[in-house]
């Protein structure tokens, strides 16, 4: 009777340990990244063949986009004329659009990734529940063998043998227990690594989707830029050129406005000492005038689109018409030029300490007057842009800001002095 009675307890122990190795091998399994239990190997088999189908889409639009830059590259090569820049229209068209195809396949595979990362979750999820179990089972199983005394088991037995098995049992069980902590910590890890994994994944997708909108605005501005250069010259080569001197002449009148007013201004504060005064004093770091920091055209970036005409001394940051704008850095008001008509360029220029200047253009609204003193994050106007709004000026495609920063009256990079915030 003794005797039966302990072999059902050692059979409560099997019974366990057998549970454990069961579920310890289809942990191991379930670990690679393909491979799992029921369904689930399917599903992330289907999973992996979609995000490597879009990856090979993905690389074969860039290599499309490669070519397009190419040929824009030489193109640009070529002396300026309508032809020529007809055709860079025509590239970087074809070039936006394939752009917006490949962002939007990597985004597809972002989607398809976090919903691996979902199952994976969940599966590890189920993992710790049922190791979790085991535990507890195993917890009960070594917690009664403590309570029995090696001579009273011993006594049940008829032979040491069948006594010595029967303690290597209970030995097994509590090594299976060691084994299943273990497991629990490593799938522990496992999940948090994954549910890290998607939320970078979000983000990044968060990131993409925004990134989508502005290239399809970038769309948008390549086509009104080619519809409305047909409508200025009617495919005259002779039309583009007389139109090229206007704009050339426009601009230029534009820079020693700027530069003249700076140097006038620069000196007249200096007389009065006012650039040396506390309210000015700064550490030469200049604020982002608006939330966004998504650039669409860089300093003397090679892909702006009037680069024919001018260098583009400046960055232009996408920004939906009518956005309030706010001053780098503490400085004077040097210029305020409002204005009443789409062909006029709007603008508010600010003098600050250190030799540097600000210039906010296309502004669509300007809240401050010349000669004003404004701190830094102060409001000073509202951004404009949009081809056919007042202040927007001739060399405007779409709403955005652009902003320039001058060192001792020397256009210079904005990205070398505004705060690296994000």
């Amino acid at each position: 009777m003794l005797k039966n009675k302990y072999n059902l307890f050692f059979l409560g122990i099997l019974t366990a340990a057998g549970i454990l190795f069961v579920g310890g091998y289809a942990y191991s399994d379930y670990m690679a990244p393909t491979v799992g239990v029921g369904g689930y190997q399917d599903e992330i088999e289907v999973l992996n063949k979609k995000i490597s189908d879009n990856k090979a889409k993905v690389k074969d639009l860039e290599k499309s986009i490669s070519t397009y830059k190419t040929k824009i590259n030489q193109t640009r090569l070529e002396a300026v004329s309508l032809s020529n820049q007809m055709s860079i229209l025509d590239n970087r068209t074809a070039q936006v659009e394939l752009d917006i195809e490949a962002t939007q396949h990597k985004m597809d595979t972002l989607e398809l990734e976090i919903e691996a990362l979902d199952i994976q979750v969940e599966k590890k999820e189920e993992v710790l529940f049922r190791q979790k179990q085991l535990i507890a089972e195993l917890l009960r199983t070594i917690q009664q063998s403590d309570q029995k005394k090696y001579i009273e088991i011993a006594a049940a037995y008829d032979n040491f043998s069948e006594f010595y098995n029967q303690i290597q049992y209970v030995e097994t069980v509590e090594e299976g227990l060691g084994n299943s902590i273990k497991t629990i910590r490593v799938t522990k890890e496992a999940l948090e690594k994954a549910q890290i994994q998607k939320t970078e994944r979000r983000e990044t997708y968060e990131s993409m989707k925004e990134d989508l909108v502005h290239k399809k605005e970038a769309l948008e501005e390549q086509l009104y830029m080619k519809e409305h250069l047909l409508a200025q010259t009617q495919s005259s080569e002779l039309t583009f050129n007389t139109l090229l001197s206007q704009l050339k002449q426009e601009y230029q009148q534009v820079e020693n406005e700027i530069s003249g007013i700076e140097d006038e201004v620069r000196r007249k504060l200096e007389a009065q000492n006012k650039l040396n005064g506390t309210k000015v004093q700064d550490d030469g770091k200049l604020s982002w005038p608006s939330d966004s920091r998504y650039v669409t055209a860089y300093f003397h970036d090679p892909d702006y689109p009037f680069r024919h005409i001018f260098e583009h001394n400046a960055i232009d940051l996408a920004i939906s018409q009518g956005t309030p704008l706010k001053a780098a850095a503490s400085g004077y008001v040097a210029r305020a030029r409002h204005c009443d008509s789409p062909a006029c360029y709007s603008y508010v220029m600010i003098v600050h300490n250190n030799g540097l200047s600000t210039v906010y253009g296309h502004l669509s609204g300007i809240t401050v007057q010349e000669d004003q003193f404004v701190a830094r994050g102060d409001l000073v106007g509202y951004s404009g842009g949009r081809p056919g709004t007042n202040g927007a000026g001739p060399f405007s495609t779409g709403a955005h800001l652009h902003m320039e920063v001058r060192k001792d009256g020397i256009p210079v990079n904005p990205l070398n002095y505004l705060v690296k915030d994000w």
